[in-house]
């Protein structure tokens, strides 16, 4: 008789603690993207699909971001920002999460979230603040709940998990939404995060915006995984896969998974397939790391023309509707370029300001010689 053979020994099985709190089936994703706009469910029986009114305001949204991109882009041309991160192709992602969210829902951007941020209600040329060089970030954040634009990749992610976990602690009906890229997926925070809000059941919702490369790095060189909403099962939360240029898919999915987290369901990962037609940043050759066709091939995708020929299949759409939006897409492009021409009027001293409650003696110090710069500079003109 061995050691482990006798009554009352050390058992190598582990206890039953061990097994996970759910059952991993109902937590995969399914197996191709889920998509309404040209399938069957777009048609379903009159009083279970996309409502005319939600359609129409996801296209004018639509129509609306892609100016907003454009225009976005030929200032950086003309030297009025400093570098814009296009999310030409992604409009259909940006106008569903910001529109699936209520009024005291909080927004998680990342840099290329501009148009979400916009789509959300905030000021355009507030939004694009940051990416002009301004101070700080542009927006009030609490008044809008919408969070600062993240450069860093990831970092916000850990951040809407605590905000998130504080209104569930406070018994506040609030959800966190928190975007991402793909090539955020690979970054500590990123796993922190969901770790995190699944084991707090927090009530927050990762959106990851796969276009297919972190800058130049494709896809299949950041994960072995079948896709990225897989990885969901890990964590402990469910994940689901959605055509990312599917306007409607894309709202449908998030609304579904914002009410559950709002409801104390817990967190969800959501994986939107999409694909960014712009470079990178302005300060990025796409063409060293992708083909032509690649692109145009994506072109036919168009999220834009997608939900155009929905709308006008449905009889939602005709040339009266279609020249609205542009005219306000259009109006919107006329005002920011306006203003975005108008030159600022900066003090150096804010740079100051909104840093700590209360200054700490290095920044007093600093402040008091970019003072005293200032006013030299001032004595000798």
């Amino acid at each position: 008789m061995t050691v482990l053979e006798q009554p009352g020994a050390y058992a190598p099985a582990p206890p039953p603690s061990w097994r996970p709190r759910t059952d991993a089936g109902p937590l995969l994703p399914d197996t191709e993207p889920y998509r309404v706009l040209g399938t069957r469910a777009a048609g379903r029986r009159e009083g279970s699909g996309p409502e005319a009114e939600l359609l129409r305001r996801l296209y004018a949204a639509v129509v609306r971001g892609r100016r907003f991109n454009e225009q976005a882009t030929a200032l950086t041309r003309q030297g009025r920002l400093a570098v814009y991160p296009s999310s030409r192709g992604q409009e259909a992602c940006q106008v569903a999460a910001a529109l699936a969210l209520r009024e005291h829902d909080w927004l998680f951007p990342s840099y290329r979230d501009t148009l979400a941020a916009v789509a959300r209600g905030l000021d355009p040329v507030e939004v694009l603040s940051l990416l002009r060089g301004d101070w700080h970030h542009g927006y009030d954040s609490p008044g809008t709940r919408v969070a600062p634009l993240c450069t860093p990749l990831a970092t916000q992610l850990p951040h809407a998990v605590g905000l998130a976990h504080a209104a569930r602690l406070k018994g506040d009906e609030v959800a966190a939404l928190a975007l991402v890229g793909d090539g955020g997926t690979s970054e500590g925070d990123f796993h922190e995060a969901l770790n995190f809000a699944a084991v707090w059941q927090a009530p927050a919702v990762f959106l990851v915006q796969n276009n297919g490369f972190a800058i130049s790095v494709p896809l299949a060189k950041q994960t072995a995984a079948p896709s990225l909403a897989h990885k969901a099962v890990g964590y402990g939360m469910p994940g689901r896969l959605v055509d990312g240029n599917d306007a409607v898919a894309v709202h449908e999915v998030l609304c579904e998974a914002l009410d559950r987290a709002r409801a104390g369901g817990g967190p969800t990962l959501v994986e939107a397939v999409t694909y960014r037609l712009e470079a990178h940043t302005n300060a990025d050759d796409a063409t060293r790391y992708r083909t032509d066709d690649e692109v145009e091939a994506w072109r036919a995708h168009d999220p834009v023309t997608l939900l155009e020929h929905e709308l006008r299949g449905r009889g939602l759409l005709d040339e009266a509707t279609v020249r609205e939006a542009e005219e306000a897409a259009e109006q919107q492009a006329a005002k920011l370029r306006e203003r975005m021409h108008q030159d600022p009027s900066l003090d150096p001293t804010q740079l100051f300001a909104h840093v700590y409650a209360e200054p700490t003696p290095q920044l007093r110090d600093q402040a008091a010689r970019l003072r005293a710069e200032l006013a030299a500079g001032e004595e000798t003109r």
